[in-house]
């Protein structure tokens, strides 16, 4: 990083870039938000434990972008600037095949030479149709703790990669105070973090982790499958909070998504 990276200049430069890439979202101009991305682009995408680059992100875009008369999107704060760091929040709503969806997203956006070069989303689903009325006042990514959009952004990459390391969701008795202690950061911090810039509670994030665990042991389980013992073996300590886990992400119970799985082992070992 330059030394002038966090001096007005670059704090300029990087706004004008953000505001044109938000009016394109704004706008639904799909080219025009895929003209702004960096050759480079790394796009982070927390929600579903992907990372996308330049080759992927138009059909990304695309069925990401609100399109019809009742999809929206909606910016729930003003766009936050620290040098050539930008944070935004603001909730999409899509049409899926059980009528609308809506997500509450964050994104940490890096500019690079005028362009958008690093992105990490953090999206959580909020479940039914859900009107604008109702999208609650948020709070400001700066926050009274004095954390500044990049410093959410460091802090919010940190948790991730400590959880992908270290796996403490399978401690079942897993705390949010030993998630800030071992990421380095005040209980308080990462409870902002979760609640007001991720717009999560600490044990929806530590349950989506343990889903992700699980359905990743999935693949290699042999059969017949036995879901409530994997379930277990994740870190989750009751079979209610894991069902209700399981079918808000995956839309299906944990006996139909096994009988899938059956279905498609089944497939592949026909001749």
């Amino acid at each position: 990083m330059h030394a002038d990276d966090d001096g007005p200049q670059q704090t300029r430069a990087t706004g004008e870039t953000v505001m044109r890439y938000h009016l394109c979202w704004k706008h639904r101009d799909l080219d025009g938000v895929m003209a702004l991305y960096h050759p480079d682009i790394q796009y982070n995408d927390f929600f579903q434990n992907r990372v996308l680059g330049l080759d992927e992100l138009r059909e990304y875009v695309r069925v990401s972008m609100p399109r019809e008369s009742d999809e929206a999107l909606e910016h729930c704060d003003r766009i936050r600037i620290d040098g050539n760091t930008a944070f935004i929040q603001y909730e999409v709503t899509l049409r899926g095949g059980d009528g609308l969806v809506s997500f509450r997203s964050s994104e940490a956006i890096t500019v690079k030479e005028g362009l958008i070069w690093r992105v990490n989303e953090y999206a959580s689903l909020v479940r039914g149709e859900t009107s604008r009325a109702k999208v609650p006042n948020q709070r400001p990514a700066e926050s009274r703790l004095g954390l500044s959009p990049r410093q959410l952004s460091f802090m919010a990459d940190d948790l991730q990669q400590y959880f992908q390391r270290q796996q403490p969701y399978l401690d079942p008795e897993l705390d949010l105070q030993r998630v800030a202690k071992e990421c380095g950061y005040s209980r308080n911090q990462i409870s902002y973090l979760l609640n007001q810039v991720l717009g999560q509670s600490f044990y929806r994030y530590v349950n989506y982790a343990r889903l992700q665990h699980l359905l990743r042991s999935l693949d290699g389980a042999p059969a017949p499958l036995r879901i409530d013992e994997l379930a277990f073996a994740a870190g989750f300590n009751s079979l209610s909070a894991f069902y209700s886990c399981f079918r808000q992400h995956t839309g299906q119970s944990p006996k139909a998504y096994a009988k899938q799985i059956s279905l498609r082992a089944r497939a592949q070992d026909s001749p």
